[in-house]
């Protein structure tokens, strides 16, 4: 018996169980509409998609070649539209997840309009983000299985019997939208306790992975951006544990915690770490700092002083009261933060470059793997970086020192498109298309992720549109430039109608009414034009 035809007879148990008067519920429609709602809760979807995370982290182990990827979306609908495109393309959502980030939280989702990358927004938006696009990715399951319904009804009356047990194995076989969400959780918000309060919000909303960095909550930067300040590495694993105590108490034992430094762009901490003894973890945090060595009597009045094996130093203090570390350590820093991150709790770590260099991913992650042999990274694919001009000048340096002929190309000027047709351009493309695959392999970056895409599509997708429509091509630019692309690429929200929702909607007015049903998908419907 099938999956569906068991849930009906489950339902249809019940029914009978409570008599006559529940005889005009069909136990079908309830097997539809419990198919339709597989996940009832948050934390339902938590515990699904940890499980699914976890299987992909074990077979990356054994192959990198399976590593995942996934896009940012800032709303509900992007997320819904990315993977019923994945689906459409490629079949499968298997090893496709959604990212969920802080700067595109603060730019679009603040009720204070568009903020920087600072952790000024209101910290429950990000857990009422995760919601919504789960809510959106639940919607995108019932308006496909609506249609694998509509299909069966129609076999039936056919009396097709093969196309009756074909549209029954796919509703058995039903592959769901929801995928695991890595959720930015920024650098918590505040203390350990307020990381602990926000985590839980954001597990019950559905997140099965919580992604945190090692800023100060109140001096919190864009990973890209310059100013920013780190915290000693107890405080940091103060709020993994956090982290982790909230997923063990909301029942998600198997939640994926990814830690992200910023020490290799971060020059500033705001506190000097406690220590107890040489060597400790404190003791190895100060020992980066930019010092000066003092006697008694050159000391200044209000100096902060460090006794670092009989000698006094005086750590550089700027005038914002930080305190600056020593040039040319965060790569020292950077491998620190992850190997005590991964030995404390953490599962995974992101390390935030300045570049896209796999050479330089790679040293770091050697290193670390000399300690933690399966570290495993989260890399951001940033919109921040020049894809273009990076890798056109990788390739550049790299015929350089094989010795190959460049005169006819000006390092500093390769972003121009007279280049575009270049061999150099052909070999940086082929660099940049296999970019995810080679890192997977050389660098132990089991997820690959692009923070803002969607941000950028939206932005790109209007222009185009507004620039013909309120210019001569008037109607043309959205009816060539939208929706006839939509039609002939088979784009589902052409029917925009269906995808809010319309024929769910019409499916339960015939459930609750019957043949009383008024119904809007009937023949004078304008969207069966398309």
């Amino acid at each position: 018996m099938s999956n569906y035809a068991s849930t009906a007879d489950q339902a249809g148990a019940v029914i009978a169980q409570n008599g006559p008067s529940w005889s005009a519920i069909s136990p079908e429609y309830v097997a539809r509409m419990r198919l339709q709602n597989r996940f009832k809760t948050g934390l339902d979807v938590a515990r699904y998609t940890a499980k699914i995370m976890r299987e992909d982290m074990a077979a990356y182990d054994k192959d990198s070649g399976q590593y995942t990827q996934s896009l940012g979306c800032w709303h509900g609908f992007i997320g819904q539209q990315k993977l019923i495109s994945i689906k459409k393309h490629h079949g499968s959502t298997k090893r496709r997840y959604l990212y969920l980030s802080g700067w595109m939280v603060a730019a679009l989702r603040s009720d204070f309009g568009p903020l920087p990358d600072q952790s000024m927004h209101e910290k429950t938006s990000v857990s009422s983000l995760i919601e919504e696009l789960y809510t959106f990715l639940r919607q995108a399951d019932a308006r496909e299985l609506g249609g694998l319904f509509r299909d069966l009804d129609a076999a039936r009356s056919a009396k097709d019997a093969a196309k009756e047990k074909d549209v029954l194995n796919r509703i058995d076989n039903f592959q769901t939208h929801v995928v695991p969400i890595i959720a930015d959780i920024d650098a918590g918000f505040g203390n350990a306790e307020a990381t602990y309060l926000l985590a839980k919000q954001m597990i019950e909303a559905g997140a099965c992975c919580i992604q945190i960095e090692n800023q100060v909550s109140d001096e919190k930067q864009c990973g890209h951006q310059d100013g920013k300040v780190t915290v000693p590495h107890e405080d940091f694993l103060a709020k993994i544990r956090a982290v982790r105590y909230a997923f063990m108490e909301l029942g998600v034992d198997d939640g994926i915690i990814v830690a992200r430094t910023d020490s290799l762009g971060a020059g500033l901490t705001k506190q000097i770490a406690y220590t107890r003894e040489p060597g400790d973890l404190g003791d190895q945090y100060n020992s980066f700092l930019d010092c000066d060595e003092v006697t008694p009597d050159t000391m200044k009045n209000g100096d902060v002083i460090i006794n670092r094996g009989g000698k006094l130093l005086r750590p550089k203090r700027l005038p914002s009261n930080l305190f600056q570390f020593r040039s040319g350590t965060g790569e020292d820093r950077c491998v620190l933060d992850c190997i005590t991150s991964l030995q404390n709790g953490a599962d995974l770590l992101w390390i935030e470059t300045e570049k896209p260099h796999i050479g330089q991913i790679k040293g770091m992650v050697d290193r670390i793997r000399a300690v933690v042999p399966n570290a495993k990274l989260v890399y951001n694919n940033s919109p921040s970086f020049n894809w273009t001009l990076n890798f056109r000048q990788q390739v550049f340096d790299a015929w350089s020192k094989d010795g190959v002929d460049v005169s006819a190309y000006d390092r500093a000027k390769l972003m121009s498109a007279d280049y575009d047709g270049s061999e150099l351009s052909k070999e940086a493309d082929r660099r940049i298309q296999n970019f995810q695959r080679d890192a997977a392999r050389d660098a132990g970056i089991f997820h690959h992720l692009i923070t803002l895409p969607t941000y950028h599509t939206a932005a790109l997708s209007t222009d185009n549109l507004a620039k013909g429509y309120f210019g001569e091509e008037g109607m043309l630019a959205y009816v060539a430039g939208v929706q006839r692309k939509e039609i002939r690429e088979g784009i589902a929200c052409v029917k925009h109608q269906n995808m809010s929702g319309s024929d769910i909607g019409d499916d339960h007015k015939e459930y609750f009414a019957g043949e009383a049903a008024l119904k809007a998908g009937g023949v004078h419907n304008t969207m069966n034009q398309f």
